[in-house]
């Protein structure tokens, strides 16, 4: 049986998209929320992994890095589902480098409490 841990991370930033015919063509920030899902089976400790090995490379290299920030300074277009992949990317590049049980699955972006996105660019088994 796999589990999923998942980890949550909050974050404000502010972007705006050139080419939206809408408000998004403004400036306008968001109260960000990332989650981040780890899967894998239960070590000799019984966990996945340490939730804290998530948040350090979530907070060191996402959270820390674009909080208050304008985030077109960072990306060319910055949106949720860009912002995802190139999240995933950064996370799982750690993720493996430190070893850690089990394996990045998917990001889930939020720009509001309604809106988000889920980056998962693997096949998992259920």
């Amino acid at each position: 049986m796999t589990f999923t841990l998942t980890k949550r991370f909050d974050f404000e930033a502010a972007h705006q998209l050139p080419w939206h015919n809408g408000k998004c063509k403004n400036l306008h920030g968001h109260s960000y929320k990332l989650e981040v899902d780890i899967e894998g089976e239960l070590n000799e400790n019984g966990i996945v992994e340490d939730f804290y090995e998530v948040s350090k490379i979530c907070k060191g290299e996402i959270v820390n890095v674009y909080d208050h920030k304008l985030l077109n300074d960072y990306f060319e277009n910055p949106t949720a589902e860009v912002m995802a992949r190139e999240f995933f990317k950064i996370i799982d590049t750690h993720w493996v480098k430190g070893g850690f049980s089990g394996k990045l699955s998917a990001v889930r972006l939020w720009e509001t409490e309604n809106s988000w996105v889920q980056y998962k660019p693997y096949e998992t088994k259920g």
